[in-house]
């Protein structure tokens, strides 16, 4: 399945289009489709005027089927939690002699800080714990190939821990140091664990799980950043703010 259309067939012609592109699964590209497809759709029905697709970058010939069905010009919205080699350097020479602009990936948005912030908020009081007394783990990819995938993580449990006020804030990586093993190790009881990634893949079912374990953590470990409920609304918000600053460029 290559991608979703707006659900709304009869809205009037528009140049107004966007592609939502993912890495996908290698290993069943179709399944990371079909996930990213049903996840546009929630899109798209916020975006009624346009034409909204997806893609995923490990599926053969997704990305030249999502810029055929898109319209004219589309934005290339990249779900991507850091803007590192795959967003600057493999989905450019992806798009390399198309006329697309490729917006600055998911991950990166302001707005997904006090979004997450007010969730973590509700945990905590879900919980009750007091957050200067509850030690955040930020756990990311991080990468070997870009070292501004770490910095913009690093950036976002920043961020996020000025709004927040967590007693304790620590970022490990699945691929690089600090290792997510190494940074959950005695974190106490009183600990939450915030996967910062897109989806609920294999590093998310795997690694993760692999991790808490060989560090014994105690603490709670939360569904990644990308299944808030409210992330639709965030990428539908973005894209149309795109398309006015573009229209008005």
């Amino acid at each position: 399945m290559s991608g979703t259309r707006s659900r709304f067939p009869k809205a009037p012609a528009t140049s107004r289009s966007a592609i939502l592109v993912s890495h996908g699964q290698p290993s069943q590209p179709e399944i990371a489709e079909a996930e990213l497809s049903d996840f546009c759709a929630q899109v798209a029905a916020l975006m009624p005027d346009w034409s909204v697709v997806s893609a995923t970058m490990a599926n053969p010939g997704a990305i030249s089927k999502a810029l055929h069905a898109a319209g004219p010009n589309p934005l290339i919205y990249p779900v991507f939690m850091t803007d590192g080699w795959f967003t600057r350097t493999a989905l450019p020479e992806r798009l390399a002699n198309t006329n697309v602009r490729i917006l600055a990936p998911f991950g990166v948005d302001p707005s997904l800080i006090p979004l997450t912030a007010r969730r973590l908020h509700d945990k905590l009081n879900d919980k009750g714990w007091k957050t200067e007394e509850t030690c955040l783990i930020v756990a990311a990819h991080g990468s070997g190939r870009s070292r501004n995938s770490a910095h913009n993580t690093r950036a976002f449990a920043n961020a996020l821990h000025a709004v927040t006020g967590f007693g304790d804030l620590r970022v490990g990586f699945i691929e690089e140091a600090p290792h997510l093993s190494d940074v959950l190790a005695d974190a106490g009881e009183q600990a939450v664990c915030l996967p910062f990634f897109a989806t609920k893949r294999d590093h998310v079912l795997d690694d993760l799980p692999s991790a808490i374990n060989q560090a014994d953590f105690k603490g709670i470990c939360l569904d990644p950043v990308g299944l808030d409920p409210s992330i639709p609304r965030l990428i539908a918000d973005a894209l149309i703010a795109a398309n006015k600053k573009e229209a008005a460029a």
